[in-house]
């Protein structure tokens, strides 16, 4: 019989997927976190394009820069005045929020959004976002699977190709 590892979805404490949406919590957080990849760093800002109560925002704003996603900085020509800006671990979540949005595109609304993310270079549309192996191929689900870490290869990609 052939028993494949699973990921111990029991085992909750040892998985990262919970820490991160408790971090994110909700609907309104990355409405915020994509109102802030668009420059936007004021409450006024955010309040006024996202149509969020004054409370709610200021909860949602305080969660993110309680786990490090925003920071929370008054400006220096009037102290009264709070400037909210992403940090590097809020700039990691671009990929999840491009991805977010294709799968909406896809999965929700059926059509392509507008504006398009673009590559500033060419001004080509962004590819989808995919898992990819340690050389770049795009995975599916039936080519990968669970180990354990300590029976994970961490050998150079040169080493793995001489095999």
């Amino acid at each position: 019989m052939d028993e494949k590892l699973r990921e111990p979805l029991r085992e909750l404490v040892k998985c990262s997927l919970p820490a991160a949406l408790e971090a994110m919590g909700e609907r309104w957080s990355f409405m915020i976190l994509r109102a802030a990849f668009n420059g936007l760093h004021h409450f006024e800002e955010f309040q006024s394009e996202l149509g969020i109560a004054r409370n709610i925002l200021a909860n949602r704003l305080a969660r993110l820069v309680e786990h490090g996603i925003l920071t929370r900085e008054a400006m220096p020509d009037d102290r009264r005045k709070i400037e909210y800006n992403l940090t590097e671990k809020g700039m990691a979540l671009l990929p999840t929020m491009v991805a977010l949005r294709q799968w909406g595109e896809r999965w929700e609304t059926g059509t392509p959004a507008s504006p398009v993310l673009v590559d500033a270079r060419d001004m080509r549309p962004v590819a989808p976002v995919a898992v990819t192996s340690w050389d770049g191929r795009v995975l599916t689900k039936h080519d990968m699977h669970w180990a354990l870490r300590e029976d994970v290869s961490h050998a150079e990609p040169e080493a793995k190709a001489a095999e």
